[in-house]
């Protein structure tokens, strides 16, 4: 019988209000709340590397007893499910207080010398459902299942994914807000991180001025998930103003680093509010994402963002610099000094720089930076917008150049959308990018093996597309879910050939350039 610890709410305050009913919550960090019962769930698929990673027993797939526990059907030993409580910047407005509206943390698993926080996204209702009833429908779970661990296998800093469980209840969604609601399957997702602190916890303290229960959660968050930065176990009394800001610095750098990975595989979250911004670095929040097919700077997959394109992927790097300023705002009274927070944030883009252009030297194959490099990265994604062009066909393919002008039609012929539409200043453009790179290749000191090797493993041959996903939502509404599965396993080894998946390294195809779920989506989940 596995046994749950209570990190969190062993630690901080508690909600004193056990009822679970949508309220104002005050002077509080989260709130008790249970699960809701499914009436007939149903294991539709699970990560065998997770269930490892928290020592269990998958050998014959997962247990009647775990998947009872990820329903939401049983409590485990020593759990005391709970939703969080935090506020937030939603599209850049003060939201107020929001918490976990559909998401119960069932509590820890301490796995060598390691904690991980469990919680099941579309349990039920939390005194934070706001308008919300708390559940979560299968093509949102199953998205979020899938990219979890997709994300991770490439390399993307994030929260993971250990279980889908189907819930055999309908739940009622209006996917785009458009009058039109339409029952669909139920589905929850565990999700497993060190914690699922966000930005708007602190937010929330600093807002409604409880100052005191501001510092107890940056004193337990540095404690248990930072404790490189302090000397020795610490207690509250020996948490200085320097190792605030010191913390601070890594927020910083660590989201700063995630960004660099969400442009590297062409990832655009959609929809970051200051809530959906972990405090670890992490990619969370799986809503409204999508991966570029052609590369457009311009494009976001939230239709709620499609006017002003607030969380657009050229924006990414800005949002989460405006998002970082509004978490010093929040831990501000904690420091009393502005200089050292303004220093912090005023070095974010200048590391942010540094850091993408190595990841965009690195999607090149070379082995250093020279100054007229940023000039060859700008122009490149200028090319690639200029037409549609397939971002990741595109730079998985351009490890095969040979240096020779006469090669470059055939290696990107593959990579666009409309091959026959090519004008002829765009080929010029192109020619005069491919003359440059095979000129900067010549002072390149990796040899052609080491710069494909580098190339091919920065630039991923698969990556979850919005219509590969849609595909197995399609299939699993009829209840088959072999897809998800098969997706699963092709996505953990993004980077590898696979031949035998050769299929699933194409550019969307023309019936999902529209298609619901495929093109554009809603955060309705």
């Amino acid at each position: 019988m596995p046994k749950l610890a209570n990190l969190f709410t062993e630690s901080l305050v508690a909600d004193p209000e056990v009822g679970n009913f949508t309220r104002q919550v005050a002077d509080a960090s989260y709130s008790f709340c249970q699960p809701v019962k499914p009436s007939a769930a149903e294991l539709a698929s699970y990560s065998p590397e997770i269930a490892q990673l928290l020592n269990i027993n998958s050998s014959n797939g997962l247990s009647k007893e775990w998947q009872a526990i990820l329903s939401g059907s049983h409590i485990a030993d020593g759990s005391k499910p709970f939703a969080m409580r935090y506020a937030g910047h939603q599209f850049g407005n003060w939201a107020g207080q929001l918490g976990d509206g559909r998401a119960i943390n069932l509590g820890n698993l301490e796995i060598n010398n390691q904690s991980f926080e469990l919680q099941l996204k579309g349990a039920g209702p939390t005194p934070y459902s706001r308008q919300g009833d708390g559940y979560a429908v299968l093509r949102s779970s199953i998205r979020e299942f899938l990219c979890s661990e997709a994300m991770h296998h490439l390399g993307v800093p994030t929260t993971r994914a250990l279980s889908l469980m189907t819930t055999g209840d309908m739940i009622t969604r209006d996917m785009f807000y458009d009058g039109h609601p339409e029952q669909e399957p139920g589905a929850i997702v565990c999700r497993v991180a060190p914690s699922f602190i966000r930005f708007g916890n602190f937010q929330i303290h600093a807002a409604y001025q409880e100052l005191d229960l501001l510092k107890q959660l940056a004193d337990f968050t540095i404690n248990n998930y930072f404790p490189h930065l302090i000397e020795k176990p610490a207690n509250q009394k020996n948490i200085t103003k320097e190792i605030y800001i010191a913390w601070f610095e890594q927020i910083c750098r660590d989201t700063a680093d995630m960004i660099v990975h969400w442009q590297r595989v062409g990832f655009v979250h959609g929809v970051m509010n200051t809530d959906n911004m972990s405090i670890h670095g992490l990619t969370i929040d799986y809503g409204p994402y999508g991966f570029l097919d052609n590369f457009d700077p311009d494009w976001t997959p939230n239709t709620t963002d499609a006017q002003g394109k607030r969380y657009r992927y050229a924006n990414q790097p800005y949002v989460a610099h405006w998002n970082l300023v509004k978490l010093a705002e929040a831990i501000y009274p904690l420091i009393e000094e502005s200089e050292p927070l303004e220093a912090i944030l005023n070095d974010f883009p200048v590391y942010y720089e540094r850091q993408w252009q190595r990841m965009m030297a690195n999607k090149l194959g070379l082995a250093d930076i020279e100054v007229s490099d940023k000039k060859l990265f700008q122009d490149l994604e200028q090319l690639l917008a200029a037409v549609e062009t397939d971002m990741a066909i595109f730079y998985r393919e351009l490890a095969k150049f040979d240096g020779q002008l006469n090669s470059v039609s055939q290696l990107c012929a593959d990579a666009y959308y409309q091959p026959n539409a090519l004008s002829n200043d765009y080929i010029q453009m192109r020619n005069q990018w491919f003359l440059a790179y095979a000129e900067r290749l010549q002072r390149n000191s990796f040899d052609s093996q080491q710069r494909i090797a580098l190339m091919n493993s920065t630039n991923p041959k698969y990556i979850l597309r919005n219509y590969l996903s849609q595909v197995a939502i399609d299939k699993a509404h009829q209840g088959d879910y072999s897809e998800i599965d098969k997706l699963l396993n092709i996505m953990r080894k993004p980077y590898a050939e696979q031949p035998e998946y050769q299929d699933y390294y194409s550019k969307r195809p023309d019936w999902a350039r529209h298609k619901a779920g495929c093109s554009m989506l809603s955060c309705s989940s």
